[in-house]
């Protein structure tokens, strides 16, 4: 079995190590890469989507960025335990006629002893925004920079 480190038990260092991670991975945008995160029997609730499994979160993944398009995201660390990390996170897109979304929404992720996420809760909400509103500006795909602001040094 592959292991997926930081493995638990989290520390609040280990859990934001894990946390920017996944938003790396997602910002590149590569679902093949993405679901190899998840554990072979991984279970998800993306909004009133179920998914099971690593091929369902690869065709899950490559419908999302199809219509999601320029997509950029920023998670942080709300909460975490042994192995169980809960973070809120924001995005940014646009579908194909030019509207922008920021999407906000909180996740609850469980792992198992390989640092492999288990099962994936999310709850989202979108906000249609101007595209002069964006706050997300970096090339995409690919992850945020370091120096980028965070949610929180943004407001958000």
């Amino acid at each position: 079995m592959n292991t997926r480190p930081p493995l638990p038990p989290f520390t609040e260092e280990t859990a934001i190590q894990k946390v920017r991670a996944a938003e790396n991975a997602w910002n590149n945008q590569d679902p093949e890469a993405v679901s190899l995160a998840y554990t072979p029997d991984t279970y998800w609730r993306n909004r009133d989507t179920f998914v099971t499994g690593r091929a369902e979160v690869v065709e899950f993944l490559t419908q999302k960025w199809a219509r999601e398009l320029d997509y950029r995201l920023i998670k942080e660390l709300w909460a975490h335990t042994d192995n169980r990390i809960a973070v809120r996170f924001v995005y940014e897109s646009h579908d194909t006629a030019g509207q922008w979304y920021r999407s906000h929404g909180n996740e609850n992720w469980e792992f198992d002893e390989n640092g492999l996420m288990k099962v994936r809760r999310a709850s989202i909400n979108d906000q249609k925004i101007n595209e002069s509103d964006r706050l997300f500006h970096w090339t995409a795909p690919g992850p945020r920079p370091d120096d980028h602001p965070g949610l929180t040094d943004l407001g958000l």
